[in-house]
């Protein structure tokens, strides 16, 4: 089973890398972008072949190392 768990920042938390890609766009002539966030995605190749079981693991490895749970927030999805 795969396990993708996609790491943004929370609403709130400055985002220096987001605003840096925004102006990069802009400046490229793409005006129609506004607000950029950078986030970060982590593919995982589980053993496990409960898909429930899959997405708890998951969340339990994002919750205790993958994201910073103080200031990201995550979602994990499991695909065969």
């Amino acid at each position: 089973m795969k396990a993708i768990v996609t790491i943004m920042l929370k609403n709130g938390v400055l985002d220096p890398q987001g605003k840096a890609i925004g102006q990069a766009l802009n400046n490229l002539g793409y005006a129609q972008v506004g607000e950029v966030r950078a986030g970060k995605i982590i593919e995982l190749e589980l053993t496990e072949t409960d898909p429930a079981a899959a997405k708890t693991a998951a969340e339990d490895m994002a919750k205790k190392l993958l994201a910073n749970t103080v200031i990201e927030s995550f979602r994990v999805e499991v695909t065969a």
